[in-house]
């Protein structure tokens, strides 16, 4: 092989020993005892719906059977045409002491989830909010964890990891190994190695004071990663710690298309590279060993990079089987497995795409992206610079 050959190889085994470090971190978080509540505070699950995601149904089944006494669920409308309406008027009728319809009054901002948020915050009763993307789907014990973290004053937000269920198409199934093999143990290994904090806006518990005291909703109104960002002013404007459930949720995909997880993979980056910066977004190509080995084979293709290839995809394999394994009910059939190179191959491709694109599309709006992820209407304007967070 070649010396450039060599060095893409050697990258994706440092990349490989990186991903079974996470690896280890996932499964040492996962490990851990739950922790119970000695209160039975209320809350308020703001839950945003914006057309009908897969077995949307449920989805929301599961959050009309939590093992808690005192809960509302807030479902969010953007308007009362929404195809997802019918659903949600009907889980109301089936769990009237439950759920509650609320229509959108009004845009706040840019980003669309916020502006739902906004209204159901004004709607909701309770001071603890737990804010619940549409795909989600929990265990009884969710909200129980939930209070018992927050019952420490010095915990300002709860987060979950998420697993990927419900495959049965070629693109639900990359989404829910890159959620299980990436996503997840990058989560993890962040908090438990580094003191970082990633916030997932798909499951976050959060005081309404706290909420506040950071600048409010109106604060991220303008901002694509509003969880990534709220999650960082927990520690600089509060002064408290952001802390990760042991118990994982679940993010049902069923159907999606092999186009709509690519989709996914290229707005997740351009995010990627609006938040951290180009260094640390270049950097990120350590953790897609297939991407790496398969740029090496192609530098200089011949038997020993062909091998090469395969060793380093069989080792990604298993490494995302062990990460299902902790995450998910039965973890992945070896055959689903197979999925893992082209699963990889279709992240590099939108990491590589995320350096030169700057828009992206959020169920059917099109969105300009600017440093710190502040959005804008598509077109040639300048991009400021984003504000500073709020301080105390």
């Amino acid at each position: 092989m070649s010396g450039v050959a060599i060095a893409f190889f050697a990258l994706a085994a440092l990349g490989l020993l990186t991903l079974a470090v996470q690896g280890v971190s996932l499964r040492r978080h996962l490990a851990q005892p739950v922790p119970r509540p000695r209160g039975t505070a209320g809350l308020s699950v703001l839950k945003p719906l914006r057309g009908v995601d897969d077995d949307l149904d449920g989805n929301l089944a599961s959050f009309a059977a939590l093992d808690w006494p005192d809960y509302e669920v807030l479902l969010g409308l953007e308007d009362g045409s929404d195809p997802a309406a019918a659903l949600a008027r009907a889980a109301v009728e089936r769990w009237p002491d439950r759920f509650r319809v609320v229509i959108q009054r009004a845009d706040v901002g840019m980003n669309p989830k916020v502006s739902q948020l906004a209204t159901l915050l004004a709607e909701a009763r309770h001071d603890i909010l737990v804010v619940s993307d549409s795909n989600v789907r929990v265990e009884p014990g969710y909200l129980a964890e939930i209070v018992a973290r927050l019952e420490d004053p010095g915990v300002g937000l709860v987060t979950h990891l998420i697993g990927g269920v419900g495959e049965r198409s070629i693109g639900a199934l990359l989404e829910n190994l890159h959620l299980a093999g990436g996503i997840a143990p990058g989560i993890a290994s962040a908090k438990r190695l580094a003191g970082r904090d990633v916030v997932m806006g798909k499951s976050m518990a959060l005081r309404r004071a706290d909420l506040a005291e950071m600048g409010g909703l109106e604060s991220v109104k303008d901002v694509l990663a509003e969880d990534y960002v709220i999650g960082l002013r927990v520690s600089r404007v509060l002064h408290k710690r952001v802390e990760i459930a042991t118990r994982p949720v679940e993010n049902f995909n069923r159907g999606k298309t092999l186009k709509q997880f690519a989709a996914r993979c290229l707005r997740w980056s351009v995010l990627q590279r609006y938040l951290v910066g180009f260094g640390p977004y270049a950097a990120q190509a350590l953790l897609n060993p297939v991407f790496l080995a398969t740029l090496g084979l192609l530098a200089r293709p011949s038997l020993s990079a062909c091998a090469g290839w395969g060793a380093v995809a069989i080792s990604r394999a298993l490494l995302d089987a062990a990460a299902g394994r902790a995450l998910r009910p039965r973890g992945f059939r070896p055959l689903q497995l197979l999925g893992v190179p082209l699963k990889d191959l279709v992240l590099g491709l939108s990491w590589a795409e995320g350096f030169v694109r700057n828009t992206v599309d959020w169920r059917g709006r099109q969105l300009r992206v600017q440093s710190g992820t502040r959005l804008a209407r598509p077109g040639p304007e300048r991009d400021p610079v984003a504000p500073a967070p709020p301080s105390r």
